[in-house]
């Protein structure tokens, strides 16, 4: 097993057999499948889901670290050599770009792939081009979570030393500082990505994981976090300072609300009815993203150009997600006046839109025992995406609260959700970007509207433009 290519390079050059061996209750020594984290050198076991603390005999595990350090101390002298020599011999670094035939500077940054760390990497490029809830995060105070003899010391290396005392809020907030500042060509998230390890389980290991239930996590997690102490002052007290946030601001999820549910929190109304004697029940949902189903019948068509029947759009997802419909026989509701369960039928209004909607394209299904994708093209707007239609009072709002305009994509390339490479789209000061791990390129509307959506990111309209609706 190995994290990528590089570290499977340095696998080949140490020659040492990577192993750890665990007593089982019969003192038999049974041959463990781990690899070698090339960025913190710490060393994980698949079979035991963590970190290896102890070592051989021979303190094999201690050989490779100190072998990949001295490779790595020795490729960056040479990098380093070579990137001066590069900007001696070159007027314009990498980070230059031309717009309109004038030069200027490429602020935005990647993120490197820990392992497998894409789909994180994905989702953090898109939240960090949120303006609203980047800000937010951005200006928090800084915390110093350790002291002494340890302050001011990287985490990343300390996975396997059982420190509880991390902070997703901290390191989030770090990551966003890192990213737009355009001091390097690559971020590394490793202290990220060490609180993700401690706190979010699902996520150990450098296997391939999906990156709305990684989104999921993470908003969930920050939005606990953010409602206790910060500095001894209430976070909640932080953002009803904020009073942009906080006026509108009426979807609690699990307690207090914070700047979470303030940009992402809409509300739903589940309104479902007895067809045997009329019973009407309605329950109020609060949500942090709507996951909307392809319609069946456009699951063959794959492509944008592709000919014969017609083009799947965002509007028909929306328009499945909320049409009534009938449950079927597994799903039954439970009738208080008929006393037991009954034929029903389900339709959902929005009661409340939030600041950022977030659409997540179910692309993922179980048939029989796989887990196939959907790879039919969804056509979506990039502007004017009006939402009245679905509300359950739409003359309560007004002519543009109703409007949204996008600002990133999530997009999975490949055929299953444990495989596959996740790279996003997001747009910054009037351009598009794409971040793919480490590399990000300047791009065009034309190449982002045919990208095959997994997660649609779309920003509340504040001023009046023209533009066509969807």
């Amino acid at each position: 097993r190995y994290v990528n290519g590089h570290a499977k390079k340095h696998y080949e050059d140490a020659q040492i057999p990577v192993t750890h061996h665990k007593k089982t209750e019969k003192q038999e020594k049974v041959q463990h499948t781990v690899c070698m984290d090339c960025s913190s050198y710490s060393t994980y076991c698949y079979r035991c889901d963590d970190f290896v603390v102890n070592d051989t005999k021979l303190g094999l595990v201690q050989k490779v670290r100190e072998h990949l350090q001295n490779l790595e101390n020795s490729a960056f002298t040479s990098d380093r050599h070579r990137k001066r020599k590069l900007l001696e011999n070159s007027s314009l670094n990498s980070k230059l770009l031309k717009v309109n035939g004038s030069t200027t500077a490429l602020c935005a940054t990647g993120l490197r792939n820990l392992g497998n760390t894409c789909f994180m990497n994905a989702i953090l490029q898109s939240l960090s081009n949120i303006q609203q809830f980047c800000c937010y995060f951005k200006e928090l105070p800084a915390v110093e979570l350790r002291n002494g003899k340890t302050a001011g010391r990287r985490t990343y290396h300390t996975r396997s030393q059982g420190d509880n005392n991390v902070s997703l809020v901290e390191e989030f907030r770090k990551t966003l500082c890192a990213l737009w500042q355009g001091s390097q060509t690559a971020f590394s998230p490793e202290s990220l990505f060490y609180v993700v390890w401690k706190i979010m389980p699902n996520f150990r290991g450098y296997q391939q994981q999906d990156a709305h239930e990684f989104m999921r996590y993470l908003l969930d997690h920050l939005h606990l976090e953010l409602q206790g102490g910060f500095n001894g002052v209430s976070r909640s007290v932080i953002l009803q300072e904020n009073s942009s946030l906080a006026a509108s601001n009426k979807c609690c999820i699990n307690g207090a609300s914070t700047v979470v549910t303030a940009i992402f929190g809409g509300i739903l109304q589940n309104e479902v009815n007895c067809l045997i004697c009329g019973t009407e029940s309605r329950k109020f949902d609060p949500f942090l993203d709507l996951s909307l189903d392809i319609p069946s019948q456009f699951r063959n068509k794959r492509t944008k150009n592709q000919e014969g029947g017609p083009m799947c759009t965002l509007r028909d997802c929306l328009r499945s997600f909320t049409d009534l419909e009938e449950l079927d026989e597994t799903e039954l509701y439970m009738c208080h006046k008929c006393k037991k369960k009954q034929k029903s039928t389900k339709k959902f209004w929005i009661q409340k839109l939030p600041k950022v909607l977030c659409l997540h394209l179910k692309r993922f299904h179980w048939t029989a025992y796989l887990r196939n994708k959907v790879d039919t093209y969804v056509e979506f707007p990039l502007r004017g995406l009006d939402m009245k239609c679905y509300l359950l009072e739409p003359e309560n709002s007004g002519p543009e609260s109703c409007l949204y305009d996008l600002v990133a994509v999530v997009v999975h390339h490949g055929s299953g959700v444990g495989s596959g490479h996740y790279t996003a789209y997001a747009a910054h000061e009037g351009r598009w970007f794409h971040f793919n791990d480490s590399t990000v390129t300047l791009t065009d509307e034309e190449t982002v509207v045919k990208a095959k959506a997994y997660i649609l990111f779309y920003v509340e309209r504040q001023a009046k433009s023209g533009s066509d609706k969807l």
